[in-house]
């Protein structure tokens, strides 16, 4: 069985939109893997064609029942993800503002990173 790891493929200072940095990191996620995103990645649905987003409703088109299901559905594989989220925020460096030095962030992450990887494959 594959377990999920986290992969910090690239941080960015200040205020910079998700799917923007993923872009420039040049990262490609292989074709057959199915990848669930949250609404920050609008777009990566054409760079990547087994890409699970959810639906946006507005106030002229209202989500239909099987939107609905499909959004729910997304959700129920996206909470895993945002639980690793909370985990990794034990540590404080995604969680308060980092005031170490700027070049070690990216080493400090991605030490966390495998951290938290070790600790799932032992556990």
């Amino acid at each position: 069985m594959e377990r999920d790891q986290i992969l910090a493929i690239r941080q960015d200072q200040g205020r910079s939109h998700d799917f923007k940095i993923y872009k420039e990191s040049g990262h490609k996620v292989h074709p057959d893997k199915q990848v669930f995103v949250d609404s920050g990645y609008q777009g990566l649905a054409k760079l990547h064609n087994k890409t699970s987003i959810p639906k946006k409703k507005s106030k002229k088109n209202p989500l239909t029942e099987e939107d609905k299901k499909i959004n729910k559905e997304i959700s129920k594989k996206r909470v895993k993800i945002e639980n690793v989220f909370g985990e990794l925020k034990r540590f404080k460096i995604i969680a308060v503002k980092y005031r170490g030095r700027r070049k070690r962030f990216g080493l400090r992450f991605t030490l966390i990173a495998a951290i938290y990887n070790i600790s799932r494959t032992v556990g």
